[in-house]
């Protein structure tokens, strides 16, 4: 988290486990990872930042980060387990009250197993879900529920980079990226292959987030493009 702050970046992601009533952060089940806890490590951290900061989590940014949390044990009881949690943080969290949407400095995405059923069904809430792209012109009724629309690289195009992306695979994406936006929706394709030739696709398409481990790369290949839009504009 500190390393995507200290970037920029404003999507952040964090993957957890149930585990003896706990919310533990780790890629693999957490045997001996009591203490890295959802709280402890992202959480209360925001909050702190938060606080400290005029109600804000960059200074003169106005709109809510993401913190994608990406469940990763049985989706009803983690989030069950997650509720109170996020409760205690409401006054950080974008809010989901009575019909309408009020962003505050982080907003909570969903994602890995998730919620439908519990999500759906409540009036008030502190969490979204991020809902799988390929899915998006089907769940097109569910209001208020998704803010993302996500799948993995691999499942909608083949292209690897090399040669010249084929005009079927791009008019796919890109006519897949109008309708998620249509519904309100950010489109994220995670485990994309790490090159600007991708992301200078991804990006001419609309696609709004891009995963990566290589946050200092990604930050001087977005800075530098935004010079490139500067002077064209």
């Amino acid at each position: 988290m500190y390393d995507a702050l200290e970037n920029g970046f404003t999507s952040i992601e964090a993957d957890i486990f149930l585990k003896d009533g706990k919310l533990i952060v780790a890629h693999i089940f957490p045997y001996f990872k009591g203490k890295r806890t959802l709280e402890a490590l992202y959480l209360q951290p925001l909050f702190e930042r938060v606080t400290n900061n005029d109600g804000k989590v960059y200074a003169g940014y106005n709109s809510p980060i993401v913190l994608m949390i990406d469940v990763k044990t049985n989706a009803d009881k983690t989030y069950e387990a997650l509720m109170p949690l996020l409760e205690k943080y409401k006054s950080m969290l974008s809010v989901y009250q009575d019909g309408k949407v009020v962003n505050r400095a982080v907003t909570i995405v969903l994602s890995g197993h998730k919620p439908y059923r519990l999500i759906e069904n409540e009036q008030n809430r502190l969490a979204f879900i991020d809902e799988d792209l390929r899915k998006v012109q089907r769940d097109s009724g569910t209001t208020n529920v998704f803010t993302m629309a996500s799948c993995k690289y691999s499942k909608l195009l083949k292209w690897d980079g090399r040669g010249i992306i084929s005009t079927k695979e791009k008019n796919r994406l890109c006519n897949i990226v109008i309708m998620a936006h249509k519904m309100g929706e950010k489109v994220r394709l995670w485990a994309s292959p790490e090159k600007k030739v991708v992301w200078d696709e991804l990006l001419s398409c609309g696609v709004d987030l891009i995963n990566t481990d290589r946050l200092p790369v990604l930050k001087k290949y977005l800075n530098s493009r935004a010079v490139v839009l500067a002077k064209l504009n």
